[in-house]
């Protein structure tokens, strides 16, 4: 059996993304144990564990998770839609890129936290001013490479749409639509890790409840068990989203491709 494909076995690839997080775990492990590390700096795995029981058992951390969960969802959704749109009329009017692009690409370079201030000036520190910032964060990914990929669409398939009597909305979705479908699944994988970004700059200064909350709360306490829970919690999330992007992914990808 080669080894190219024994690495593209399934079930080596499952079990070969536990390696390294394992192998990482067991430094950790040995590191705490022995005290390489002072406990105060770094607490063993068994603790983290025991400060997510902890939380579990106050009835917190299912609430801090659900929260940072839904303000994920909707700030991805609305960013990632009017992204779509953005980068249908950026891609595929020339007007709209000589109008549009120049400014999007001006915001696009502001650092996230940068609109936190203007966000609780104009909406306080509700759930408002949150879900725009990460759907800011989920915006750009999206509509930076769905326009690109609108743009450099091959001008001969246009052109043999059109040669078949294809124009406006048909000519889009026959021709395209299905041209850009793999870059735009990449753009909304792309938007959902920016959106954990965001949400956590968000939950850092202006929340009081959420996962980016509990770093920072435990961060004022010293509670460092409970940052390296809400970093591993962060992670996990992150990757289980990808993942049902990639599901969604393959099954966009046998309907059009």
């Amino acid at each position: 059996m080669r080894p190219s494909s024994l690495w593209s076995r399934t079930w080596v690839r499952i079990a070969g993304g536990f390696v390294v997080p394992l192998a990482v775990l067991a430094v950790w492990q040995f590191v705490t144990a022995t005290e390489i590390v002072p406990p105060y700096r770094l607490p063993g795995p068994w603790s983290v564990v025991e400060a997510g029981i902890d939380l579990v058992e106050r009835g917190q951390l299912w609430l801090h998770i659900a929260i940072s969960v839904q303000r994920v969802f909707i700030g991805f959704v609305f960013g990632s839609l009017i992204a779509l749109a953005f980068a249908a009329i950026v891609g595929l009017s020339r007007a709209g890129s000589v109008l549009l692009a120049p400014m999007l690409v001006a915001i696009r370079a502001v650092p996230s936290l940068a609109w936190v201030p203007l966000l609780i000036l104009w909406f306080q520190v509700g759930e408002e001013s949150k879900i725009i910032l990460i759907a800011i964060g989920a915006f750009f990914p999206v509509y930076t490479t769905v326009a690109d990929a609108l743009r450099h669409v091959n001008p001969q398939l246009v052109e043999a749409g059109r040669a078949f009597g294809l124009r406006g909305w048909s000519l889009f979705r026959t021709v395209q639509l299905p041209a850009v479908v793999p870059s735009v699944v990449s753009g909304l994988r792309l938007g959902l890790a920016q959106s954990w970004l965001f949400l956590v700059a968000a939950e850092l200064i202006a929340a009081s409840m959420g996962l980016g909350w509990m770093l920072n709360d435990s961060q004022q306490t010293g509670r460092v068990d409970r940052i390296l829970l809400a970093i591993v919690l962060l992670a996990l999330l992150g990757t289980i989203t990808n993942a049902i992007l990639v599901l969604f992914e393959k099954a966009v990808l046998r309907r059009w491709m």
